[in-house]
């Protein structure tokens, strides 16, 4: 029996357009939907933009744990988001977060039986394959390790080849090259079957189709880089949103991993209203109009206090999880912030100022950078709607399902930098 009572309905009797894409992001705070048309250049142009506030219960760190309540604030996004468009989509590209999302580059190396022979395609896949295997079991360990449930199921969600060496020259494309040693560092991204099949669920509910599901951090990255394939960005990116921060390392347009951790906005809002002793939406109105004439100036000051406080744990996560990055050797000099949480002030000032970054291996202080969709290559925004920090995932989504549509056309860099998604 279905979730929701009857079936979405459509706007038109005459089925969507095939260069039409759908993005949802099912954030902790808010679901966005936005609607593309996927231009002869490239480009994508937002025809369409819906957003919808979530129910405090409708999600738990970053995943969804009330498939019925997300299913009908999908609704009310998607709906706004068709209306706007003038046209329905079904094919769909999901964000996925949590702390048990792991996402890791590790460094595999590979000795050919024969260096003479140049390496296939078919070489390559069945490499590429038992790299995943690895990784997977991997990723399932830890995760058994973490929730104490040593049955648990993993599925891979992204993975993506950061660069590639035989026999100790650098290459792009290894098809051809002979050689007998072959290093890859691989970037591969799982999650727990039981948050894909919520998102699966959520999907059938709305008549949607599922092209990808995609880490969000990882979308972010994919957002920022465009369709440039030889792109060399170097950035630290933070997604900072209602639940969870996520955060990924790409280094010369590669991604050197990802990682999570469950502190985002509404810990600050959860903070506000435990010191002023108001109810959590009182507080989030404090925290989004800290000018308000309703406010006395003593709660600010006392806000100010649990926004500081906070910040003290939630900057303690970053250095944790920036410090996991064990593969570079200096980390890059720019922070890009989006998401939800990413607008706090106080937040950005803390970054800016502060010496979080001292321990780690920065070369000199960060310049920080609050992300809107004029930073993000390849993107026209038709609508009258703001694409501001939060909604830079959706715009990743996207992205990632123009390369999910595309494969790995040839010709093209294996490599391609984060690009060309290599899914199972």
């Amino acid at each position: 029996m279905s979730i929701i009572k009857g079936k979405k309905p459509a706007l038109k009797p005459t089925p969507p357009p095939d260069d039409v894409l759908l993005a949802l992001d099912i954030g902790t705070e808010f679901i966005k939907a936005v609607i593309a048309r996927e231009k002869k250049d490239g480009t994508l142009e937002i025809i369409g933009v819906g957003r919808a506030h979530q129910a405090a219960s409708n999600m738990h760190a970053g995943a969804i744990a009330d498939i019925g309540a997300v299913v009908n604030t999908c609704e009310k996004a998607l709906s706004d988001a068709e209306k706007q468009a003038g046209v329905t989509c079904k094919l769909v590209s999901v964000g996925i977060a949590g702390e048990l999302i792991k996402g890791n580059t590790t460094t595999v190396r590979y000795r050919r039986k024969n260096g003479n022979r140049p390496l296939s395609e078919q070489e390559m896949s069945l490499i590429i394959k038992r790299v995943q295997d690895k990784a997977g079991e991997l990723a399932r360990k830890e995760v058994a390790l973490e929730t104490n449930n040593p049955d648990i199921e993993v599925r891979l969600i992204n993975s993506a080849i950061v660069s590639l060496t035989i026999d100790g020259y650098k290459v792009a494309n290894p098809i051809g090259f002979k050689g007998s040693d072959l290093s890859i560092q691989f970037y591969t991204a799982f999650a727990p079957l039981v948050h894909i099949s919520a998102i699966e669920k959520v999907c059938a509910e709305l008549n949607l189709d599922l092209l990808s599901v995609a880490v969000e951090p990882f979308a972010v990255c994919r957002a920022c880089l465009g369709d440039d394939p030889d792109s060399n960005l170097s950035a630290i990116v933070m997604d900072i949103g209602g639940g969870t921060t996520d955060i990924a390392v790409v280094d010369d347009g590669g991604v050197d991993g990802t990682k999570m951790f469950g502190i985002g906005g509404r810990s600050f809002t959860h903070q506000i209203a435990e010191t002023l002793g108001v109810d959590y939406n009182t507080a989030e109105f404090c925290k989004l109009n800290p000018d308000s004439k309703e406010l006395p100036e003593k709660a600010k000051a006392r806000m100010q206090e649990a926004i500081a406080k906070n910040l003290v744990v939630w900057t303690s996560g970053v250095q944790l999880a920036l410090g996991e990055f064990n593969l570079l050797e200096v980390l890059p000099q720019k922070v890009l912030l989006c998401g939800g949480g990413a607008g706090l002030p106080e937040l950005q000032e803390e970054l800016a100022t502060s010496d979080w970054y001292k321990e780690l291996p920065f070369t000199r202080r960060p310049v920080i950078h609050l992300v809107d969709s004029e930073d993000i290559p390849g993107i026209v925004n038709s609508t009258d709607v703001e694409l501001d920090h939060s909604f830079i995932t959706a715009l990743g989504l996207l992205r990632v399902s123009l390369d999910t549509l595309a494969g790995s056309p040839e010709g093209s860099s294996i490599k391609d930098r984060i690009s060309k998604l290599l899914q199972n």
